[in-house]
This record gives C-alpha cells, structure tokens and sequence, in this order.
C-alpha cells in the first residue's frame, strides 16, 4: 500500500464501519467535520462505485500543536479514514498515520505519537478487528 496508510480489515459493512468510527470519535471528544459517501456522489452522476465512504475529523488541542510547529501540515489534517468494498465483497478501513503525516512536514512531536495510537484504536474497534 501508499507510504503511511494504515489498512486493517473490517467485519462491517462500509456504513457500519464508519458509523461506528464516527460514534467513536465524536465520545471521545473529536469533531466529525464531514462524512463523503464517494459511492453516492458516483450514483448521482451516473456511475458505479462500490461502497466508499470517507469520514473526516479531528480535534484542536491536537492538531494545532502540529500545525504550530509547521503549518503545512494543515493539508493532512484534519484526519480521514476511508472504507470502502473490495471487488470480492470485504471491506477495509483505511487512514494516514499520524506519525507519518508528522514525518512528511519534519515535525518530531510526540502528539503525533499520541494521535497514532488513539487513532488506531478507534479504527480497530469500529472495524470490530
């Protein structure tokens, strides 16, 4: 896969995976800013996707750290995690690690560490791995 995106299976489908991400997030105190179902945006100009969907979020107290030590660094925040359906019916939770993201702006921060790990727990969960 891409340099820095993390892939893990999950046992859901699209819609229940980024459902449970996005309740996941939000009682953690994240923001969910936006939710992009691709497959929809697909239909409405007549093609076809298999299910993709694309939830984007963040926090702040986490992200302006970041921001703070190299601005840049805004153009991959806030975070993204994007599920979608394989050609073979599985579905798989995606997103850039926090630590890689850090790495491609030269920011050494251990809220990047921190983000890293929250956000693969909370991917694990909501893709119930």
């Amino acid at each position: 896969m891409a340099d820095g995106l993390t892939t893990i299976p999950s046992t859901h489908s699209v819609k229940e995976t980024i459902d449970r991400l996005a309740a996941d997030v939000t009682a953690k105190g994240l923001t969910v800013f936006a939710r992009v179902d691709h497959a929809k945006g697909a239909r409405d100009v007549g093609l076809e996707l298999r299910p993709t969907e694309l939830l984007i979020f963040g926090n702040a107290r986490g992200g302006t750290p970041l921001m703070q030590a190299q601005q840049t660094i805004g153009i991959d925040l806030p975070l993204k995690a994007l599920a979608w359906e394989d050609a073979g019916g599985k579905v798989w939770l995606a997103y850039n690690d926090p630590e890689w993201i850090a790495a491609r702006h030269a920011v050494t921060s251990p809220t990047a560490k921190a983000l890293a790990g929250a956000l693969g727990a909370v991917a694990k969960a909501a893709a119930g791995s």
